[in-house]
């Protein structure tokens, strides 16, 4: 689409309407934070939130990498377009006039503008047909089975506006073409006909079916649903992906459950549109449906912004395909859930009913009281791990123990991880107290050490092993033998992602010392003393070198002792040697960072070089095809072979946007390390 230039009244009334909540909230899951909102950043890789949004300076900032500005900047840098094209989208998204500057593009730019809404009055014609067929004598089954077999009165029939495709190649096509007078192009364009493969011609895409329209957030038509009335397969087919409708991007119902989700302060997701159907009947009025794929952390993010705690509730079927639907709705937004960003629960419904079957034998108040009491994820992954275990076999307890040591692994070092170690420890043990104990112990050595069992040892250097084991020893004895420093070393390894240490003796000590001041100060305080949120001095009084040397000596670990003893008592001269700790230690920890940023390089270009890259003459050959299909039409082939080469290579063009991104924070390590060594002459200098 070209992209003239914009009249000023354009700019300055997309700006007004642009809220950066807005903008942002669409993208990023925000929690509020007294008079701003917080959130995790989309500009570098982030597990923590480090963006602040002000709604009373409609500005952005990230204080990790230093992104920051307006909406329109925010769009930008997300989605890599150009600043006419984000205030374009955005003037569409509010429905803001648009005025231009340049007269001679002004026709085609308006033909490209318009478009979108042609698209929208077709499938707007559509749903009208389809409703009416709904009424008239051809659709007499369809709606017996809705008001009948789906018990849905004339109200929500309406207010869903149902309707019905009739047995028919050719019903809806033949209406469009000759009481609407629009192509048969513009219906392919919509999703609504399917070109004949052995011959000219079109045919409708649905035939014999109940038909959902599916709206956007401003209540659009923007695709359709229909089921299959005589058992045909597929038994529901979407709208394919056009130009309004993409299956990732939207959810069923919210714009109508939008406004309940907010009074609710919890969104309820379902499978299926007559799950949502049944639910809004029955008053349960903040419930959506996926689109028939699994549930994006877009979508997502789209219903966080309609619930001031972000609390969601995934009722999807107990079946196998309802199970990996919500594990992988878990894992697009575990690490939200973990850092506190999000509430996510999940129901199953007894007699493994999904709600539509609930609802025709129990009231709604049944519904919302199981809906009330739905476990959170983490509790539920654990009663599917355990689920059908018989646990006085052994191989059963061992698959168990490995699916819980890798679930709970995900956890930050925090009370939340403690109480569920326990949790499933006493479930292990059976009852028995002192064999839950034991097993928490072991369970908590599994996990710890299986964070830092992962894939980045492949891409370590040999040389890089025994540095890092030099860098680590220098880590762990500033933090026992400067105790004055020890909040702010936690906090470094903590930001830094440092905290797991690769060498196995290095991590045994170090789970000694956690270990030792959860004890002293408890597990809440620690944690909050590694994000920073405490100033507490308590760690420095705490002698760790004489209660770790004394454990060492009672548990009589010869294979430890002789490495760790080392650390616990280093001569005078080592100590001496030392004149600024925490110089000292943000140069170490430079270094320690480097090597990951290299291990990830080296992995991104092993990922890279697996790619297959399409060349330029594909592109080429595909374009001048769909030229023979079109003659009449004009395009900027410039910029379509640009446009198709990114499309088509997309994978391998993130691998290299990923490989830079890496190379950059390597320069920007180097060059900290060199300051610090500068500033740290300058202190011995003086």
């Amino acid at each position: 689409m070209v992209n003239p230039r914009l009249h000023p009244r354009t700019l300055d009334a997309v700006k007004e309407k642009a809220d950066i909540v807005d903008v942002v909230g669409e993208h990023v899951v925000l929690k509020k934070k007294g008079k701003e909102f917080v959130g995790i950043c989309p500009f570098h890789d982030d597990n923590r939130p480090s963006m602040t949004v002000s709604p009373a300076k409609q500005f952005y900032f990230c204080f990790s990498c230093g992104a920051g500005g307006n909406s329109i900047k925010f769009l930008m840098e997300l989605q890599r377009q150009s600043f006419g094209e984000v205030v374009l989208e955005l003037a569409r998204k509010y429905q803001l006039p648009v005025e231009t500057l340049d007269g001679p593009q002004q026709e085609r730019f308006r033909q490209e503008l318009s478009r979108k809404d042609r698209l929208l009055r077709v499938l707007s014609l559509a749903k009208s047909w389809f409703q009416d067929q709904l009424r008239s004598s051809v659709g007499v089954e369809a709606l017996n089975y809705l008001m009948k077999t789906r018990q849905l009165n004339k109200g929500t029939i309406d207010s869903f506006e149902l309707g019905y495709a009739p047995q028919s190649w050719d019903g809806l096509i033949t209406y469009m073409n000759h009481v609407e007078s629009i192509s048969s192009e513009l219906l392919v364009e919509a999703g609504l006909v399917v070109p004949r493969k052995s011959e000219n011609g079109f045919y409708d895409r649905f035939r014999n079916r109940l038909i959902v329209p599916i709206n956007d957030r401003q209540g659009r038509v923007i695709g359709f649903g229909g089921r299959s009335l005589d058992g045909s397969d597929p038994k529901y087919l979407n709208s394919p992906e056009t130009e309004l409708f993409e299956k990732g991007k939207h959810l069923f119902g919210l714009d109508k459950a939008a406004n309940a989700i907010r009074k609710a302060d919890k969104a309820i997701v379902v499978e299926g549109y007559f799950d949502v159907i049944a639910l809004h009947s029955a008053g349960i009025n903040n419930s959506v449906a996926a689109l028939g794929t699994a549930l994006s952390s877009q979508q997502i993010k789209q219903l966080c912004r309609c619930s001031d705690s972000k609390r969601i509730i995934l009722n999807f079927d107990t079946d196998s395909a309802g199970i990996r639907a919500a594990n992988r709705a878990i894992g697009e937004v575990e690490h939200l859930a973990m850092q506190g960003q999000l509430e996510l629960r999940i129901l199953q419904l007894p007699s493994s009913k999904d709600p539509d079957e609930y609802l025709q034998d129990h009231s709604d108040l049944d519904y919302k009281v199981l809906a009330d009491n739905s476990p959170l994820w983490l509790d539920w992954q654990i009663d599917q791990i355990l689920k059908d275990s018989d646990l006085s076999k052994a191989d059963h307890f061992q698959r168990a123990v490995s699916g819980l040591v890798q679930l709970l692994g995900k956890l930050p070092q925090s009370a939340l991880r403690s109480h569920y170690l326990q949790k499933v420890a006493e479930l292990l043990s059976g009852g028995q107290a002192r064999l839950a104990l034991q097993l928490e112990e072991d369970l908590r050595n599994q996990i710890k050490g299986q964070r830092w069992h992962g894939r980045s040892s492949r891409f370590a250097l040999p040389s890089e092993t025994s540095l890092r084991e030099r860098l680590e020893a220098q880590i762990l004895r500033l933090y026992l033998h400067f105790p004055n420093h020890r909040a702010c070393i936690r906090n470094e390894l903590r930001q830094r992602e440092l905290e797991d240490f690769a060498l196995h003796h290095h991590r045994l000590l170090w789970i000694a010392i956690s270990e030792l001041e959860e004890k002293h100060i408890g597990a809440t305080l620690l944690e909050s003393i590694s994000r920073g949120e405490s100033n507490s001095q308590q760690l420095s009084e705490i002698e760790l070198s004489k209660i770790l040397l004394d454990k060492l000596v009672a548990d009589n670990d010869d294979s430890l002792s002789s490495t760790l003893t080392r650390l616990l008592e280093p001569d005078e001269f080592q100590l001496a040697l030392i004149k600024e700790p925490l110089l000292e230690l943000r140069g170490t920890l430079a270094v320690l960072e480097r090597q990951k940023a290299l291990k990830r390089c080296r992995h991104l270009i092993e990922a890279w070089s697996g790619q297959r890259l399409e060349t330029l003459e594909t592109c080429i050959s595909a374009l001048i095809e769909q030229e023979q299909k079109h003659p009449n039409e004009k395009y900027d082939m410039e910029l379509r072979i640009d446009k198709m080469f990114e499309q088509l290579n997309i994978e391998a063009l993130n691998f290299q946007e990923l490989y830079y991104a890496e190379r950059k924070h390597i320069l920007y390590l180097d060059q900290q390390r060199c300051a610090l060594s500068n500033a740290g002459n300058e202190t011995l200098t003086a």
